[in-house]
């Protein structure tokens, strides 16, 4: 049987609302009250704490490899995709025109060849239509020219290859063949030869350059200046 404490009604480390505490001399005097705890705690679930997934050793570098791939796929199809509507614009021809400067100045003191290859002062011509022919024949602006040009008004057509072609006699005034192989003429005016197209040089009596024409088009672009050469 069990006795109370000594000191009192309960135990002193023990709250005072759970009553009368008493400790039994035998502990088998509490196997029933152990049974049902026993019994009590077998039918409590236990609640399983599941354990964090395993993460695979290789999962991030084949992420890695997977972004580099996409990456150079995306890149080789940008390279490769065929662009519609881009297309290599042509070239837009520049307009020919006549160089900044150029009337006004006096002929360059040049030594052209005939056809024997005997050099001919160019000044010594003046005043003078040369009519620079390297670009092209053109005997219609030539025969043209030199049916337009007033008495004392020296016709000149200058070619760049040797020797030079003879051109052939007109109606009016005689037309003096020469050639430049040096192409002193077109380094003075800035002007390169342009396939069909022939450039005249109109000279007065002095040797000043009157007026280029870049490219002949018709007689009016220098009948009146022409006319002039012979005042």
């Amino acid at each position: 049987m069990g006795k109370p404490d000594a000191d009192g009604p309960g135990l002193p480390d023990l709250p005072p609302e759970w009553g009368r505490v008493v400790v039994p001399d035998d502990a088998s005097a509490l196997a029933a009250e152990a049974e049902q705890i026993r019994r009590e705690l077998g039918h409590t679930p236990r609640r399983t704490v599941p354990w964090p997934p395993a993460r695979s050793a290789f999962a991030l570098p084949l992420l890695v490899l997977l972004v580099a791939v996409l990456t150079t796929l995306a890149g080789l199809a940008a390279v490769t995709w065929p662009r519609s509507g881009r297309s290599t614009p042509e070239p837009t021809p520049t307009p020919y025109a006549p160089p900044a400067g150029s009337a006004g100045r006096p002929l360059p003191a040049l030594d052209l060849v005939d056809a024997g290859q005997s050099p001919v002062p160019l000044r010594g011509l003046v005043p003078a239509m040369i009519i620079l022919v390297d670009g092209c024949p053109c005997p219609d602006a030539v025969a043209t020219a030199a049916a337009l040009a007033p008495a004392g008004v020296t016709v000149v057509t200058v070619t760049g290859a040797r020797p030079v072609r003879a051109t052939p006699p007109s109606a009016g005034a005689a037309v003096r063949p020469l050639a430049d192989p040096a192409g002193g003429l077109r380094a003075f005016l800035h002007l390169p030869a342009r396939p069909g197209a022939v450039t005249a040089l109109l000279v007065d009596r002095s040797g000043v350059l009157v007026k280029v024409v870049p490219e002949i088009h018709s007689a009016e672009d220098y009948r009146a200046d022409l006319t002039r050469l012979a005042a």
